[in-house]
């Protein structure tokens, strides 16, 4: 299989780190061993907190894989498949300790998702944002409700509906997406570093007891995700979500 999924602990700071070939797009198996890996990070006694990153240099998360996309046939392949980003986004949510978000480069669909659903988040000054899911014919129900929780309703609509259009770093951290930007990588992994250091020696009852705080009125994401991947799964099904996805694809490799 493309990509992979690599977990490392140490001095009680969990690491996790995807990638993917295709500019960390995500498809359904990654997906699903990332809320695995988040899951169990979340149940590691020797990790107090985890720092969600990716390879590359780029592109943070490309959303979902559109080799995929094109291939669901049925209804409830294409639940199935945009499950996967509400399993990501419910694990991040419902792990016992905080989870800070390393964002290299760009952000696309998914890759917005979780970058919201972090607790904390911080990116490069290049990490523009961009929700493309109108674009190919869909819409981003899978994510919508963690980033709307993360920058508001009128920021959410703006990304939902400008489909096509990158937002920069610097908006991102106006809106509350990234709670800061950095010139640089180096200066970027300091802050992380520094940060991730400091909650591993907090109480971790005192960050478990928060978590809940700041994720309260989320409880019936378990079932809302699934109502929105069934959402997305019916749309891709479409001649015109089809045909869009092919022109970018096209597009892609030119």
């Amino acid at each position: 299989m493309e990509g992979y999924i690599r977990t490392t602990t140490s001095n009680s700071i969990a690491t996790i780190t995807f990638f993917h070939p295709q500019s960390n797009s995500m498809p359904g198996i990654l997906l699903r061993q990332l809320a695995e890996e988040i899951i169990k990070a979340g149940n590691d006694t020797d990790a107090k907190v985890i720092v969600l990153q990716s390879e590359g240099e780029k592109t943070f998360c490309a959303g979902a894989s559109f080799d995929e996309l094109i291939s669901i046939k049925d209804l409830e392949t294409g639940k199935i498949f945009f499950s996967g980003f509400a399993m990501v986004i419910n694990a991040m949510r419902t792990a016992p300790k905080f989870i800070i978000a390393r964002i290299q480069g760009k952000a696309v669909g998914g890759g917005v998702g979780i970058a919201s659903a972090a607790d904390y988040t911080l990116a490069l000054h290049s990490a523009s944002v961009k929700l493309s899911e109108l674009a190919v014919g869909i819409g981003p129900f899978v994510v919508g409700p963690a980033v709307e929780r993360k920058i508001g309703t009128a920021a959410f609509t703006s990304l939902s509906v400008n489909a096509t259009e990158w937002q920069t770093a610097q908006w991102a951290k106006e809106k509350g997406l990234y709670a800061d930007i950095y010139n640089s990588k180096e200066e970027m992994d300091i802050a992380i570093a520094a940060l991730s250091n400091q909650l591993s020696k907090s109480n971790p009852e005192a960050m478990k007891m928060l978590k809940k705080i700041f994720w309260r009125g989320t409880e019936n994401w378990d079932t809302l995700l699934i109502e929105r991947a069934e959402m997305s799964g019916k749309l891709v099904l479409s001649d015109f979500t089809v045909n869009a996805i092919n022109k970018f694809k096209t597009k892609a490799q030119q």
